[in-house]
């Protein structure tokens, strides 16, 4: 098993570094934290300088000791010892009447320290080592856990060091009576998912100079890891400037919320917000809506562009263009920042990224987290390589290649169950669409590299994952954990429904929320309506809103109804919203309206993959229950297979596409404008005439200019 270590901030960056060195190579296991974790005390924040949590030994502290001098180690491990106890005291799970379930043993580590000292200070209480040999020997007097139920304690022991127990698990449901109802399903749902996992906790704690990025599915934890990472930079550098950005504006509230809770759980202290900025991706001029791109033009006097001008850059590429506008005219930047993290980063593009590191000190502490998957298309960023390029001599000035702790995978998904991000994928992908017989393939689109699928917690149950290979993929409980999916049976954790018309769709909505409410235990904030298509949401949702209304339940249309930084308008308001808007947030109960709009795209033609990613996003807001539902023959397509999905016991089994196929799919299923399809519209009518003329002998092809029939001809047979 060996040693699994999560460097956090050290003050002693030499000797820790020598500990890890020396604590990799004896036969210790278990878990060892650096400049973690730290302890709210009534003076501030108190950091154990190192912590390792083992089996054979239980809780060692272990403090660094620079130089030569030993003075007040006694006292240091003495302190420590009882800060930590104080803090796992305050989970009534770890005692028994008074007694600390887990022995906390502690030791002073100093490789300077003289051999003579070493001897003359050992003693039973307060234990010294200054070397690899006498730091084993040393770790061979300690007891470990005293108790049979070490899995139970050692999770425990976790959610109180790491602090994060009370984030996941929202506030009291005193409306929960009926121990069965939903409401008291979400309860247990989130005190289960309470601890984050070591991955997680890596990721929110670990820290490097440089770039280092953070990738998992959505609901894999990256916004909770990065504002516990912002919290925890911020305590341990008050000075630092540090910025938080992402793409989606209703964030910013939650963002606040969560680094508020989590310096606060460090510190007992309110974070200091002129040190840690908010701020959304793109912003204005506005002092109100400042955001790091605007406040780049604006520090830099280059001309800032909002999304009407930008349109100038290309329909697809306004932001990107925007971005690399304001960097080209730039001869100096101004480095203003210590540390800035860029949540959702897949909706942003890589000139965002190259300005945010240009905006960095000489440590270039970026720190950028994305969802491997959210469009599912291929890795949703280049490579670090590709996004900061190359320096003077040649060499990319980012690299992850030689440093593991800049790349971190959180490979678990704590939002959806296995069936329902199955689900999300089957459509997604369009495994089970089926498609007239003279179409060569039922897939929307597919990942160009087959072990991605590997990347975002999917096996290989049957075949060989290789291009042209017939396969059959399923999640495993390492990817999803199940208790995500035993709460329900699966016929209500997913449920398809097609109606008569849209009239018919909105009554059954609206009598579902009722129930959800008053009959279910629900809180108006476990439920959310999307929209898939955010061009129609306004109008599409207007009549299930007043029809709530009218029964007294008061709703909202993010972004619209409330400020744009806020997604959940209160506590007693049922979130209607668009697909975008939706992103970054969840519920427990989501009800996705109008997904046969999904189904074909446009035309049955045109950006299909656009309206089956945004058919992905929706379902994969819910954390526990989703109701997808329609009306016409789309929707009973779409249902199709979702029951053919279901039949498969949620494995997914297709044919892989070859490299030539796949690009295939790009272009047929591409995102086209509305003015692209009325102009290819257009050509197809021309053309049908053309031929209606030929056919008729109307025209005959020698009277058709000769060069454009050969170049015709020429385009077609590559076609074909």
């Amino acid at each position: 098993m060996g040693i699994k270590i999560i460097r956090g901030i050290s003050k002693k960056p030499v000797v820790a570094k020598t500990l890890v060195q020396c604590l990799s190579s004896l036969s210790v296991n278990g878990l060892l934290f650096i400049g973690h974790p730290t302890i709210p005390t009534t003076k501030g924040a108190y950091t154990i300088d190192a912590l390792l949590i083992c089996k054979e030994k239980g809780i060692v502290i272990i403090d660094l000791i620079e130089g030569e001098s030993e003075q007040d180690y006694c006292s240091r491990q003495d302190d420590s010892a009882n800060k930590l106890e104080s803090l796992l005291r305050t989970n009534s799970e770890l005692m028994k009447g008074r007694e600390l379930l887990v022995p906390i043993q502690t030791i002073s580590f100093g490789p300077a320290i003289p051999e003579r000292l070493t001897t003359k200070l050992k003693n039973n209480a307060h234990l010294i080592a200054n070397s690899e040999e006498l730091l084993q020997e040393r770790l061979d007097q300690f007891e470990g856990w005293r108790h049979d139920s070490y899995e139970k304690i050692y999770s425990k022991v976790l959610s109180v060091i790491q602090n994060v127990s009370f984030i996941r698990e929202n506030t009291k449901r005193s409306n929960v009576q009926n121990p069965e109802s939903r409401g008291a399903k979400l309860i247990r749902l989130e005190k289960s998912i309470a601890t984050l996992d070591q991955q997680q906790n890596r990721a929110a704690i670990e820290t490097v100079e440089g770039v280092q990025r953070i990738r998992g599915l959505a609901g894999s934890g990256k916004t909770i890891v990065l504002a516990m990472k912002a919290a925890y930079l911020h305590v341990q550098n008050p000075d630092w400037r540090i910025a938080v950005t992402f793409y989606t504006r209703s964030l910013k509230g939650h963002f606040r919320q969560l680094i508020r809770r989590f310096t606060s759980a460090l510190r007992y202290e309110e974070p200091d917000w002129s040190k840690i900025e908010l701020l959304h991706g793109w912003g204005s001029p506005r002092s109100d809506n400042k955001g790091i791109y605007s406040h780049f033009c604006m520090i830099h006097d280059v001309n800032y562009h909002d999304y009407h001008s930008a349109k100038n850059f290309g329909e697809g590429t306004e932001f990107s263009g925007a971005c690399a506008n304001a960097l080209q005219s730039c001869r100096e930047y101004k480095q203003i920042y210590d540390v800035i993290l860029v949540d959702e980063a897949q909706d942003l593009p890589a000139e965002f990224l190259q300005i945010c590191y240009q905006l960095l000190n000489d440590k270039k502490m970026l720190i950028y987290a994305y969802d491997d998957l959210q469009n599912l298309s291929d890795e949703s960023l280049p490579s670090p390589e590709i996004i900061f390029g190359k320096d003077q001599s040649g060499d990319p000035v980012v690299s992850f290649d030689q440093s593991p702790g800049n790349d971190i995978i959180l490979e678990k998904c704590y939002r959806n169950s296995g069936p329902l991000l199955t689900t999300a994928h089957a459509l997604g992908f369009g495994i089970y669409r089926k498609v007239k017989s003279d179409v060569t393939s039922n897939l929307v689109q597919m990942f160009d590299h087959p072990d991605f699928w590997k990347d975002v917690g999917y096996r290989v149950k049957k075949g060989n994952l290789i291009h042209g290979n017939h396969i059959i993929l399923h999640r495993t409980e390492d990817s999803s954990p199940r208790f995500l999916a035993d709460h329900s049976p699966i016929q209500d954790l997913i449920q398809f429904i097609c109606f008569r018309d849209q009239k018919e769709q909105t009554e059954w909505l609206i009598n579902e929320i009722r129930e959800n409410l008053e009959i279910d235990e629900l809180r108006y904030e476990d439920i959310m309506v999307i929209n898939p298509d955010p061009r129609t949401t306004r109008n599409n949702v207007g009549q299930a809103r007043a029809r709530l209304l009218e029964m007294g339940i008061n709703n909202h249309l993010a972004g619209v109804d409330s400020f744009p930084d806020i997604f959940y308008k209160n506590r007693d308001s049922v979130t209607f919203t668009g697909v975008h808007r939706a992103k970054g947030n969840e519920a427990g109960m989501v009800y996705v309206i109008n997904a046969h709009e999904c189904h074909s795209g446009s035309s049955n033609r045109f950006n299909l993959s656009r309206a089956r990613n945004q058919l992905f996003t929706a379902i994969t807001r819910s954390k526990a229950w989703v109701r997808v539902l329609g009306y016409g023959d789309d929707m009973k397509k779409l249902k199709e297979e979702f029951e053919q999905l279901n039949s498969k016991g949620f494995d997914l089994e297709f044919d892989y596409p070859s490299l030539e196929e796949i690009e295939q799919l790009r272009l047929v299923h591409r995102e086209v404008s509305s003015d692209e399809i009325q102009m290819i519209q257009e050509f197809d009518d021309d053309l049908s005439k053309v031929l209606h003329h030929i056919e008729s002998g109307t025209i005959h092809l020698s009277d058709l200019d000769e060069t454009v029939v050969y170049q015709l001809k020429e385009h077609l047979q590559v076609a074909d």
